[in-house]
């Protein structure tokens, strides 16, 4: 099992997400469908969990002006600093702890 330090987001702050900021952090929310990193200066990791916070879906380090999409049935989103995934080595099917900030 990996800890993840993430800062949860709702509302206009998730509509945003990490657009706008210089250096990325690890946020968490919860949204369908997918993502994209329109406006965001730097690549980002993702990982998608589903309701026992396992990994059901990632991405390494997705380009700035890209969309990310997954299953619907999943709608747990977490947004990583690049390298996270590799670092921590995460991998599908694994569980994630995650600490709220």
């Amino acid at each position: 099992m990996v800890i993840i330090k993430v800062k949860k987001i709702s509302g206009l702050e998730k509509i945003r997400g990490l657009t706008g900021v210089k250096k990325p952090f690890a946020v968490f929310f919860r949204t369908r469908f997918g993502i994209h990193t329109f406006g965001m200066k730097f690549p980002i990791d993702v990982l998608i969990l589903d309701q026992k916070n396992r990994v059901v879906k990632l991405a390494v380090s997705v380009k700035p002006n890209r969309i990310f999409l997954w299953n619907p049935i999943f709608n747990t989103v977490i947004e990583l600093p690049a390298g996270e995934v590799k670092k921590h080595k995460i991998k599908r099917g694994q569980f994630i702890k995650l600490q709220y900030l």
